[in-house]
C-alpha cells in the first residue's frame, strides 16, 4: 500500500505522531536551553581556571572549587567500586533466575529505586554513620549512592542481558562452551550497550544526588586527605551557596555549569567508548 492508497484517516495520525514527537523533542531542547542560558547569565564570569583549581574563600563567595571537585570524585568512585560489580553480579544472577525469591527481589529493587532520597540517605546516616561508625565522611557518602544507584544500574543490566536471544544462548551450550565462556564471550558482549547505560545513568544519579550526602558525606569544604574525612559534593556546595550564602549565586551558577559540563563529557565519552566497541565487534 503506497501513500496514495494509505487512508486519509492513517496519514493524518502519522503525521499527527510526527508532529507530537517534534514537539516533545522541540520542548525538551529549550527547556534545557534555557536552563544552560541562566545559569551562563548568572555565572559565566565566575567559571576561570583559578575557580576550578583554587579552594573557596569567603564561604564560596570567592575563590573556586577545588576540593569540592575532589570529594565528589572520591564519593563518585566510592559508589562505583560497589555498584559496577555488584550490580553486574547481581543482574546475571536475576537474568538467569526464574524463581519466586528472585520476582521478590525485583520487586524490591524496584520499590528502592523510586524511593526518596531522603529516605536513604536517613538510612546511611542511621547505618553507616552510626551502626558501623564511619561518621561523616566520603565513605558514609559513597556507600549510601550505592545503595541508591545499585536498584537502577541492575535493572536496567538484568533487561540487557534477558534482551539476549535465547537461541544464541542455546547455540553456545550445544557447542560444549561452559556457561562461564557464554557469559564472558556471548552474553555480556550482546548486553554491553545496555550495561554501558546502567553505568552512565548511575553515575547520573550519584551526581546529582544532594540530599543523601548532606546526612552522609557533610559539610566541610577542605581538601579530603583520606576516605574517612567529611567532603562536600558539588550538588551540597551548590545547595549551600543558593540557599544559605547571601551573595554566593554567581558561585552557585558556576559550579551548576561545572556539574552540567561533568555528566555531558561522562555521557559522550560513554557514548563513544560504545560505539567503538561495537564498531570493532562488528568488523569483520
Amino acid at each position: 500500500m503506497d501513500e496514495r492508497t494509505t487512508p486519509l484517516r492513517i496519514r493524518l495520525r502519522d503525521g499527527a505522531l510526527v508532529v507530537a514527537m517534534w514537539g516533545t523533542v522541540a520542548v525538551v531542547l529549550g527547556v534545557m536551553g534555557w536552563v544552560v542560558a541562566d545559569l551562563l547569565a548568572h555565572g559565566w564570569q565566575r567559571l576561570s581556571w583559578e575557580f576550578l583549581t583554587t579552594e573557596p574563600r569567603r564561604s564560596g563567595r570567592a575563590g573556586g572549587i577545588a576540593p569540592i571537585l575532589v570529594s565528589t570524585g572520591l564519593i563518585l568512585a566510592c559508589c562505583l567500586a560497589v555498584v559496577m560489580p555488584t550490580g553486574l553480579a547481581a543482574a546475571v544472577l536475576l537474568a538467569q533466575s526464574k524463581s519466586r525469591a528472585a520476582g521478590l527481589i525485583r520487586l524490591s529493587l524496584d520499590v528502592l529505586a523510586g524511593a526518596p532520597s531522603i529516605v536513604l540517605g536517613l538510612f546511611g546516616f542511621a547505618f553507616f554513620c552510626k551502626v558501623l561508625g564511619l561518621g561523616f565522611s566520603i565513605l558514609s557518602g559513597g556507600l549510601t549512592l550505592a545503595c541508591m544507584c545499585l536498584p537502577l544500574v541492575v535493572r536496567i543490566a538484568e533487561s540487557g542481558i534477558r534482551a539476549v536471544p535465547a537461541e544464541q544462548v542455546a547455540g553456545a551450550a550445544a557447542l560444549g562452551l561452559s556457561r562461564w565462556t557464554t557469559l564472558r564471550t556471548l552474553i555480556l558482549p550482546a548486553a554491553a550497550p545496555a550495561l554501558g547505560a546502567a553505568v552512565a545513568l548511575g553515575i547520573g544519579r550519584a551526581l546529582a544526588e544532594t540530599a543523601a550526602l548532606i546526612f552522609t558525606s557533610g559539610y566541610v569544604d577542605r581538601m579530603p586527605s583520606s576516605l574517612m574525612d567529611s567532603g562536600r559534593a558539588l550538588t551540597v556546595h551548590i545547595y549551600d551557596l543558593a540557599m544559605n550564602v547571601p551573595g554566593g549565586d554567581a558561585s552557585a551558577a558556576a559550579a551548576a555549569l561545572v556539574l552540567l559540563s561533568i555528566l555531558v563529557i561522562i555521557d559522550l565519552v560513554a557514548g563513544m567508548v560504545l560505539l567503538h566497541w561495537a564498531t570493532r565487534r562488528n568488523s569483520p
